[in-house]
């Protein structure tokens, strides 16, 4: 390497490092990367969404810092990479949701056959002779036999693909342990979250709020409808609120029906203000079923809402959220607790 180019690199460290302490970033390859490049001042848009966040959070949170790396930094053949593993994960949610499907279908089916069989030697109590029934009885129950051999086989077959599916899913998620967005809602995921709540509460908890939401009655969705519906219910909340979601503010999928906001550089009041508003803003959303062509308005969602508090966990403040978030659906679900003041 020329000696000028050494003489920029060494330049450039020398202003990053003192950076990124001042700013409490991780000592990371990621980071390096992604400071090196700022004090470079040659990709300016990197450098006003840097700004941003930080003026947001005060310092700049590894998820945050990873999405910037990517967008600004990285090889676009690793993003290229990533997104494909992202979409064939989606797909084999699909597959497998599907397969679990025909499955239940199966097992209805070969549960006919065993009542039909039942009816069969009924017939031996009609008005036919002894030797009519058992030549019709001898006939069918031979082809109801193959049918059944053919449905247990067909079985067998879709347990054995529903266990390749589950180890592909256990090796994409092994070799993709840095993976940041869920594949069906495309909000960040628990992974982030878990990255992001730890970093905020270590070097920045002042002020910050946890907001977690759950959907309500979001089994029903799945039994009287189906999962593609309950799918659709999922991602339809998540775009909402993912709308109202601006300024460092976070949306995450916690799990399941679940939901997590993490406000930074709040307080209370102002958190519960935004979770009452999201609140507002479900109710009012409607899905259409395709296949009966109802349409579903009745979804609300119920919320709980925390400010960590001096010398409290990160366990405790999700803990303490939850709790809140528990009172809401005791007390008749569609609800923010804590009640305003």
């Amino acid at each position: 390497m020329p000696n000028t180019l050494l003489q920029t690199a060494a330049a450039n460290l020398k202003k990053a490092v003192p950076l990124m302490l001042k700013y409490k970033i991780p000592t990371t390859p990621t980071n390096y990367a992604l400071w090196y490049a700022y004090v470079g001042e040659q990709n300016p848009l990197l450098n006003q969404d840097l700004d941003t966040a930080i003026k947001q959070n005060q310092t700049c949170s590894p998820v945050t810092s990873e999405l910037l790396y990517r967008k600004h930094v990285s090889d676009p053949v690793e993003l290229d990479v990533r997104e494909m593993r992202k979409n064939l994960d989606a797909m084999v949610c699909e597959l497998s949701q599907s397969l679990r499907d025909t499955n239940l279908d199966t097992e209805t089916f070969q549960s006919q056959i065993d009542k039909d069989f039942k009816k069969l030697s009924d017939l031996e109590t009609k008005g036919f002779s002894l030797e009519q029934v058992i030549g019709v009885v001898r006939s069918i129950v031979k082809e109801s036999s193959n049918i059944r051999s053919s449905t247990v086989s067909f079985t067998e077959q879709l347990q054995k693909a529903q266990s390749e599916i589950d180890t592909l899913k256990t090796r994409l998620a092994a070799s993709e342990k840095d993976m940041l967005f869920d594949a069906l809602t495309n909000v960040l995921n628990r992974r982030a979250f878990n990255h992001d709540i730890e970093a905020q509460i270590d070097l920045s908890p002042t002020g910050t709020c946890l907001i977690l939401i759950d959907i309500d009655h979001f089994k029903s969705f799945n039994d009287t409808f189906g999962h593609q519906l309950g799918d659709l219910v999922l991602k339809t909340v998540a775009k909402r609120i993912q709308e109202a979601c601006r300024d460092g503010i976070k949306l995450y999928r916690f799990g399941g029906e679940e939901f997590a906001i993490i406000v930074p550089s709040s307080q209370l009041r102002v958190a519960r203000q935004l979770a009452e508003a999201i609140r507002r803003a479900i109710e009012k959303l409607s899905v259409k079923d395709r296949r009966s062509d109802k349409v579903i308005d009745s979804i609300t969602a119920s919320f709980g809402v925390a400010e960590w508090k001096p010398k409290q966990s990160v366990a405790q403040l999700i803990e303490a959220t939850d709790k809140l978030l528990y009172e809401a659906k005791r007390l008749g679900r569609n609800r923010v607790m804590p009640i305003a003041s």
